[in-house]
């Protein structure tokens, strides 16, 4: 998340223009993209503006003559009051802002200055975008507009039946009532008496006023360097010359507007929605729509159906831990284990040379309890039932989220949508369109795009390569501190030592490993986040669609690698291959590859997930409330005690701290690593679906909270679906299949432990007459005579052995003295078909059942589909029979003309 330091990323650009010199443009009328709106000694020339005073109504949403409504804010720090010697460049900077200002007027905006209350400095520019301006671009950005009250859409829940028990978890609609629908269609002015325009001052509600002001901000020039235009609120923000520039938030979040136009939106949001005491409430995602738009009002629909569907997770994951724990006591291997006459007797070889002591088995008393609650029978039916669970998910989340395409009018959205800025700033090639056979301008050739895609997947790989070696580094710190921890810790259990019963070698290498893999982690993010937005721009997509799946290909690469290559490396490297004592495998040439507990590495990897998964949720949490919350407070800092009832609501909303165009990619980017951790590695922590649901509950709150009361209010934006997340989702559950029962086969001690219980009579296993798991334990650590240890892995001292002349070491090879001597034995080699026909078995029945529930399930649904249809076919016979009203109205009057003229030429010639 770390939204706060990450802003000043958001509209970076490879180039920087504050210093350059160039021609101020001012627009030219006849090349706009708007007809002329009068000229510029027509209006009022806000180029040397006579400052207004403020009117003393703190909420007030208008300009001083309380008409013309306040759709954006600019702010900027007047030059002439600035203390600072680089005259200059100030001049440069308010010749540029003087410049854009008079083009926004051209374009047909009206401003209004104001100083602050607190620093006459700070200057406050309102923009209004008056009735002709609206219309204008309503239709160029092709907006839906309502042509007639809507009777179709009846929104009808599963629920419905249960209102009775589903009243207290919804939303009162007294409180916040339900809006009124509309047959819609674009937007066109020539056919304006179509459209349901009960009041001009309410036919463009104040979303959709701020989502066309910032499309005019995005898009007026400020100056020409090089033949190549300069323009767009972006730039001159990341540049300086504006400090700020936003829309308003309609009323303060603790209380009601004096207003009585107000409609308080805000307010209610906080109350029903970011309120501490609205946690049990669903959210009211049409009011969230409404206020913050489409873009993200899907992003919250969209976490609260996440939410829920890890409840049914939950309480699965939470029943077969419970099957686990309950169990442990039945644990056959682990009695042996921990049985002093067993594991007490067992001496198992060095881990490491040299300085590494022998030990006796049953100082792993305690991981291998804790080892039977996840490596357990429960545990393989979670991992299968995750698999569907995933695919459930991701199939009722498309009918829900086409639910909402219809609901929230965006089925057709992808035809709305314009080039960003950045992309049609940099259109210097003329090219002739295939289809148009029209010229058309373009940034670059198709050779230049080439390079740069070229250029843009090798940086993209060389960082990968980067995380891939900050991972090497932390397995040779593994490495190396198991020396450490191995010379240090005692080797044998000493009954009145408690802490010796828990801080083995292992356990002691496997927490100081993760605790310092998950402090890389976080630094890398904050490199790899200005990493990828660098390489993004340089890759310059043309729409911020593309841009922002471009972007999140890349973020979700480098987070991918960064969050998961040290879990990849526990669950399928560790402990595989390590050799055997006397011809051990080295890392590196150097490094003694580490060994697996005789229990596995399943526990490391659960350790390896909470203190991850549960570390990164804490911190982003204490971050979300914290960092915004500080910041706030050290803008307020000058500000007099009671100052929020004196200030104008334009000011209130400036000392809030600014959410960002990428601000809801972090968003999405921190759930979705979550999500990863939740499905990929499941089969290790079932726990995890609880701890993804508490912080979830927690999350969807301090969102709110933060969005309604830290930050201001953003550019409403139009958003179809989740965008490029879907498709990674789909394919993290496709992966989550095969690594989880990688997991359960390779990591886990499942496979060997049900080889042992089924082969009970059948030579080597054993000659029991019955199923058990007696003699596990010593039928799955092979025998090495000590005399056998080579030069450079046999250690100085072999106290603590007595007189043994074996050690016991974690494999499946054959005796000292037998023919093929630390060979692999026969059961590795069933060990092994076992394993490999379980993945096989597991990952055939999984995916069959995912094919087969995604051929069940449609993605949008009948009713849904009906609706849509529907509600086009009469949408398109309005329009068509009110043509033809027109038609015929004209049609009539012209007869009627006709039939005068005639009659006036004819009756003198009759007469």
């Amino acid at each position: 998340m770390q939204m706060m330091t990450r802003n000043v990323l958001l509209d970076m650009e490879l180039e920087e223009d504050d210093d350059e010199d160039g021609d101020i443009v001012l627009e030219n009328f006849e090349q706009t993209i708007v007809p002329n709106f009068g000229s510029l000694e027509s209006q009022q020339d806000f180029r040397t503006p006579e400052f207004e005073e403020f009117n003393g109504k703190p909420d007030s949403l208008f300009f001083n003559d309380g008409q013309r409504r306040i759709d954006f804010v600019l702010v900027y720090e007047d030059e002439s009051r600035k203390e600072t010697n680089k005259k200059g460049t100030n001049e440069k900077q308010r010749r540029k802002r003087q410049a854009y200002e008079s083009n926004l007027i051209c374009q047909g905006l009206q401003l209004e200055a104001t100083r602050s209350v607190l620093d006459d400095k700070i200057v406050f520019v309102k923009v209004h975008a008056p009735w002709d301006v609206l219309c204008t671009y309503a239709e160029i950005m092709h907006i839906k507009l309502p042509l007639k009250p809507n009777d179709l859409k009846t929104r009808s829940s599963a629920f419905d039946s249960f209102n009775w028990f589903t009243k207290v978890l919804r939303v009162d609609e007294r409180v916040i009532k339900p809006e009124q629908e509309f047959f819609t269609a674009p937007f066109e002015k020539n056919r304006m008496n179509d459209f349901y325009i009960v009041d001009k001052d309410s036919f463009f509600n104040p979303a959709t006023r701020s989502r066309i002001v910032y499309f005019i901000l995005s898009r007026v020039k400020y100056q020409m360097v090089n033949n190549v235009s300069k323009f767009g609120i972006n730039r001159l923000v990341s540049s300086g010359i504006y400090k700020a520039a936003f829309p308003l938030h309609d009323c303060q979040f603790g209380s009601r507007s004096e207003d009585p136009s107000c409609p308080n939106e805000r307010y209610l949001l906080y109350r029903e929605w970011a309120h501490p005491r609205s946690i049990y409430k669903k959210q009211p995602l049409d009011l969230i729509r409404k206020y913050y738009g489409e873009k993200i009002g899907i992003y919250f629909a969209w976490l609260g159906y996440y939410t829920q569907m890890l409840l049914l997770a939950a309480v699965v994951g939470v029943a077969c831990f419970l099957y686990g724990y309950l169990n442990q006591d039945n644990c056959t291997w682990s009695k042996e284990v921990c049985d002093p006459d067993i594991g007490g007797k067992i001496v198992m070889c060095p881990q490491c040379d040299k300085i590494c002591p022998f030990w006796k088995l049953n100082i792993t008393c305690e991981s291998s309890k804790k080892l039977c609650i996840f490596d357990s029978f429960g545990t393989l039916v979670f991992a299968v039932f995750m698999g569907v669970w995933v695919t459930l998910f991701l199939e009722f989340w498309k009918r829900r989220q086409a639910e909402l395409e219809y609901e929230w009018d965006t089925v057709e959205l992808q035809q709305e949508e314009q080039p960003r800025p950045e992309y049609e700033a940099q259109c210097t090639h003329v090219v002739i369109n295939e289809i148009t056979q029209e010229e058309e301008r373009i940034p670059f050739t198709a050779w230049g795009k080439c390079i740069r895609i070229t250029l843009c997947a090798s940086a993209v790989l060389f960082w990968i390569l980067l995380i891939i070696a900050s991972v090497i580094g932390i397995i040779v710190y593994r490495l190396s501190v198991f020396i450490v921890f191995s010379a240090k810790l005692p080797s044998t259990v000493n009954g009145t030592d408690p802490i010796q019963k828990y801080l083995t070698p292992q356990t002691a290498t496997s927490i100081t490993a993760s605790i310092i893999s998950f402090i890389i982690i976080m630094i890398l993010n904050t490199i790899y986040e200005k990493v990828a937005i660098m390489i993004t721009n340089f890759e310059l997509p043309r729409t911020q669609t593309d841009y922002e799946n471009s972007l999140t290909m890349k973020m979700f690469l480098f987070q991918f690698v960064n969050y998961y290559s040290s879990c990849f490396y526990i669950a399928f490297f560790k402990g595989k291959f390590v050799g055997y004592p006397g011809d051990p495998v080295y890392w590196l040439g150097k490094y003694r590859n580490e060994e697996c507990d005789p229990g596995g590495c399943l526990l490391e990897l659960t350790t390896q997930l909470i203190i991850i998964m549960g570390g990164k949720a804490i911190w982003n949490n204490i971050q979300e409330v914290l960092l915004p919350w500080i910041m706030n407070l050290i803008g307020r800092y000058h500000s007099v005690s009671g100052s929020e009832k004196k200030t104008p609501r334009w000011e209130q909303d400036y000392h809030l701290q600014p959410m960002g165009k990428l601000g809801l990619f972090y968003e999405y980017l921190e759930m979705i690593i979550q999500f990863g951790f939740v499905t990929l590695f499941v089969a290790s922590f079932p726990l995890a679906p609880l701890l993804a649901l508490v912080n979830n509950i927690l999350e969807i709150r301090v969102d709110a909270w933060k969005l309604t009361t830290q930050f201001r209010r953003m550019v409403p934006e139009k958003a179809q679906d989740i965008g490029a997340w879907q498709p990674i989702m789909q394919g993290i559950a496709i992966l989550a299949v095969v690594t989880n029962a990688m997991i359960i086969a390779f990591t886990s001690d499942m496979i060997p432990r049900l080889v042992y219980y089924w082969s009970f009579s059948i030579p080597p296993y054993g000659d029991h007459t019955h199923y058990t798991m007696e003699g596990y334990i010593s039928n799955t650590l092979s025998i090495f005579n000590i005399a056998d240890f080579k030069n450079k892995s046999k250690g100085d001292s072999f106290s603590g052995i007595g007189d043994h002349t074996t050690c016991r070491y974690r494999d499946f090879r054959n005796p000292p003295g037998h023919p093929q001597e630390y060979k692999h034995n026969i059961y590795y080699w069933h060990v092994i078909a076992a394993k490999l026909a379980f993945i096989i078995v597991m990952e055939h029945i999984i995916y069959s059942v995912k094919f087969l529930i995604s051929y069940i399930i449609p993605d949008v649904s009948k009713s849904t589909r009906s609706k849509i249809k529907r509600e086009k076919y009469l949408t398109q016979k309005l329009l068509h029979e009110s043509h033809l009203k027109d038609m015929t109205k004209n049609m009539g009057a012209i007869a009627e003309r006709m039939v005068e003229v005639v009659d006036n030429n004819l009756r003198p010639k009759l007469e």
